[in-house]
């Protein structure tokens, strides 16, 4: 939805609002849970099947902070819903430890090529959603499974 449209989430009823709390509360504590069991499973002694069974645990995990981010945004009714930056940005971004990295902006997950799930950011993530209208010089603030992260803005590009 374009700015324009001015397109505003509905208030929600306290029926629903209590809803949506309550599933928040639970994808949190499943997602503490998995985090935990993945965290103690030993690593060095595993086979194929372990490996499997830990990359589809970090699937599982990134699914859970996707949906917690979505119920987080649309709890906090924060104003129109906002679009994400245009697939193909580039964002040179300084985290709080004093990293710097950039990042390469795509609209949907499948589209991060292979080997670069580190350095990619789709573009409808609490990140992601965090940048837009940002410029550079300026600090963001997203949420993440382990609590509100900041990271200040380099640069940012737009495609070309």
């Amino acid at each position: 939805m374009s700015e324009s449209s001015g397109s505003h989430r509905p208030r929600l009823s306290a029926e629903a609002r209590g809803r949506l709390e309550d599933e928040l509360r639970s994808l949190r504590e499943q997602r503490r849970q998995l985090a935990e069991d993945l965290s103690q499973r030993d690593a060095t002694t595993g086979d194929r099947g372990d490996e499997s069974q830990a990359l589809e645990g970090a699937d599982t995990l990134a699914w859970f902070d996707d949906r917690i981010a979505a119920l987080e945004r649309r709890l906090s009714g924060a104003g129109p819903v906002p679009e994400g930056l245009p697939s193909g940005t580039a964002v040179t971004l300084r985290f709080r430890d004093g990293t710097v990295q950039e990042l390469h902006v795509v609209s949907i997950p499948e589209e991060i090529p292979e080997g670069a799930e580190d350095v990619t950011l789709t573009s409808d993530s609490p990140l992601g959603l965090a940048l837009v209208d940002s410029r550079p010089g300026t600090t963001v603030t997203y949420p993440t499974p382990n609590g509100r992260e900041e990271a200040e803005v380099v640069d940012i590009r737009p495609p070309s």
